[in-house]
């Protein structure tokens, strides 16, 4: 039971870090979104570059997952990403809820491990 943090902690920076990197290696085919409000949303993200942004912080918070230093940085950094994956599954897309669910039990299982991020985090100063 005392490893299970370490493991969710290397799975979620293996994904971010793997499927990050697949914006430029382009290892694992992509493919295209459905039609609709969820293909409008990708092409107004990538044209825009703002993709770009989202992959750089993706790799960066993978990598300090999978080095097991900086973690509550990576865990602050990737918050925001698993929120909006989810967000563009459920709203957007409707459909395709297993990669959403399993990033997010991965980064809630990660930060229950982070008890000293949680109370700094909500501690009134």
């Amino acid at each position: 039971m005392k490893h299970i943090p370490t493991i969710t902690r290397l799975l979620l920076g293996l994904i971010f870090t793997v499927f990050g990197a697949n914006m430029w290696l382009h290892f694992i085919p992509i493919p295209p979104p459905p039609e609709g409000p969820a293909a409008n949303f990708m092409f107004a993200i990538y044209g825009s570059g703002y993709l770009t942004v989202v992959k750089v912080l993706e790799v960066s918070g993978g990598l300090l997952l999978l080095s097991g230093r900086f973690t509550n940085l990576a865990l602050t950094l990737l918050g925001p990403v698993v929120i909006n994956i989810a967000l563009y599954h459920f709203f957007l897309v409707k459909g395709g809820y297993e990669m959403p669910v399993v990033l997010g039990v991965l980064s809630l299982v990660t930060l229950a491990s982070r008890k000293d991020f949680i109370s700094t985090l909500f501690a009134a100063k």
